[in-house]
């Protein structure tokens, strides 16, 4: 192995860069903890052999609970409101029922944001500085549907603020649109850290949030912007370039279909500008139908 030279090392600067692309954008003491120094001092446990009985399998528990700690809040935080208890719970299928009978009871869309904030069921809330409820007009004829925050969306508590959402400012004003005659919003309302893809379960538990904030909203047509949207909207797995530029259709509860048009993600398109003429289309397919929608 070769080793790398003092001026070939990192330096303050790009470490400090590369945690704030990680999500690290805190610190959680007052002073640095040597990891690597504790490990050594400690002697080597072995772990305790488990048994299975025969002719049968080791039961794990369907849900654990977290402090708030290991959830990595501040030391001396104000303590944040809960619903149920004041430990976080792994996802499951109880918290997404919960998440359905709250979504199911909130009659506006500032019911649905206030049960939403006050939900503990999804570990991605202890992680994240802000609940990204939604943006712009909640009665206009079209609503988008991204996928999940990043971290100027976290902190400032506004879905697409950075890149993408100068970039999608861009492709509504492209077909007369903006933030005034359009609804924004994410199919997860909480960043997951690193800005890493939510896991099923955590989009499982999201889903009846963002199903009851459309229906809210009953607009005249949809957008999904990005795969994650596309699938868990409109029940498919296909990818989302197989899906983009052609119309769907999102039932809501109410059983009112609304034309649904899967397109790319703005983040994508940042990554691969050379797609943003196959955006460009769908985006005008979306101008045609609320042409003919009136």
């Amino acid at each position: 192995m070769t080793a790398v030279s003092r001026d070939n090392r990192p330096d303050i600067a790009d470490l400090l860069a590369f945690y704030a692309s990680a999500g690290v954008d805190e610190a959680l003491e007052e002073e640095p903890v040597n990891r690597f120094a504790e490990a050594a001092s400690k002697p080597a446990e072995r772990a305790p052999a488990t048994v299975t009985p025969t002719g049968g399998s080791a039961a794990l528990p369907r849900s654990t609970s977290v402090s708030r700690a290991e959830m990595g809040e501040r030391p001396g935080a104000a303590p944040v409101a809960r619903a149920q208890s004041a430990t976080a719970t792994v996802p499951d299928e109880q918290q997404a029922a919960l998440a359905r009978q709250l979504a199911t009871r909130a009659a506006s869309l500032d019911e649905l944001r206030q049960h939403m904030a006050a939900f503990d069921g999804c570990n991605l809330k202890f992680t994240a500085k802000n609940l990204v409820f939604a943006d712009g007009n909640p009665n206009a004829a079209v609503m988008l549907v991204g996928e999940a925050p990043e971290r100027d969306e976290d902190i400032e508590g506004l879905p697409f603020v950075g890149r993408s959402g100068r970039l999608l400012d861009r492709m509504l004003a492209a077909i007369g649109l903006d933030r005034t005659s359009a609804y924004i919003a994410n199919v997860i309302p909480w960043r997951p850290p690193g800005n890493r893809t939510p896991t099923p379960h955590e989009t499982e538990i999201c889903r009846p949030f963002i199903e009851r904030q459309i229906e809210l909203v009953n607009p005249k047509v949809l957008v999904n912007l990005g795969g994650l949207s596309a699938n868990t909207l409109l029940n498919t797995t296909e990818a989302i370039l197989r899906l983009r530029g052609n119309w769907r259709v999102h039932t809501t509860a109410a059983g009112i279909a609304i034309p649904a048009m899967p397109t790319l993600h703005p983040a994508y398109l940042l990554r691969t500008p050379a797609h943003k003429k196959l955006a460009w289309r769908d985006f005008l397919e979306v101008k045609a139908k609320l042409r003919a929608l009136g």
